[in-house]
């Protein structure tokens, strides 16, 4: 009689999603190599190129046809902002780099990367977590970078004269401190005795952020988003992001 072994009979195990191939571009040696080492090394995630510049990075997208590409901005020869609107053809961009300087973030979003992370303020797990959001069209940016753009937007804000017409979500930035009343400033906002990170919320709201794009900044869920602003409504007496976006820029 033939006897079968019992661990034939069962079907093998379902084997998980496969690992996001990526390319990583960046002139500092180390730097590639760590982010290598770091996402090779789990299930989850793989490098299947890297790059020291843009051209390289450029041929090497061609060649391995990456998921996501992690892609420095200051790299010798051809930068990262010069090769971006290459590169986003073939697969969606996550800048990763050291730069939060205001002009190019701005650029590099404008340019169409999907998310702008500065080393030093994010965890392996959250670079993880935001490759993947970026390559579903979920942006991520980091609060360094979104710091730089929130000083462009008050920087830029215009005069509001026309008392007659509500504000609008994202077409009214907000306005510099430095430009107000010395009696307003800090003590202007903080009459309405928002936490600071209620605060940060709120300015992010004011920029025309979405609670995605909120979440992604802040490294939290679109709950808790939604739970702060829940808090921040009441302590402005609004019930639509346009009217609390009014109140905190000194414009209703």
């Amino acid at each position: 009689m033939q006897h079968t072994d019992p661990r034939t009979d069962f079907p093998p195990p379902p084997s998980g999603p496969p690992p996001l191939r990526l390319l990583v571009a960046d002139d500092n040696p180390v730097v590639r190599a760590g982010l290598t080492a770091l996402l090779s090394g789990r299930p989850d995630t793989t490098v299947v190129a890297e790059a020291a510049d843009g051209r390289e990075a450029y041929e090497a997208a061609l060649r391995h046809r990456p998921d996501v590409i992690l892609l420095d901005v200051r790299m010798p020869g051809v930068d990262g902002i010069s090769a971006l609107p290459h590169l986003v053809r073939l697969a969606p961009v996550m800048m990763l780099t050291y730069s939060h300087e205001t002009g190019t973030v701005r650029e590099a979003l404008r340019l169409g990367a999907g998310g702008y992370l500065v080393h030093g303020e994010f965890t392996t797990e959250q670079l993880v977590r935001a490759v993947r959001d970026v390559r579903e069209g979920r942006p991520h940016v980091t609060p360094g970078a979104a710091r730089a753009l929130l000083t462009e937007l008050r920087a830029s804000a215009p005069a509001h004269t026309d008392t007659q017409r509500p504000p609008i979500l994202g077409a009214i930035p907000p306005q510099p401190l430095s430009q107000m009343q010395p009696t307003v400033g800090e003590s202007f906002r903080s009459r309405f005795r928002l936490s600071t990170r209620e605060a940060e919320i709120m300015d992010l709201i004011a920029s025309g952020m979405t609670n995605q794009q909120i979440a992604a900044a802040c490294f939290i869920s679109e709950k808790t988003v939604k739970n702060h602003i829940n808090r921040i409504f009441a302590k402005l007496h609004s019930t639509t992001r346009s009217q609390a976006a009014a109140k905190w820029l000194g414009v209703a």
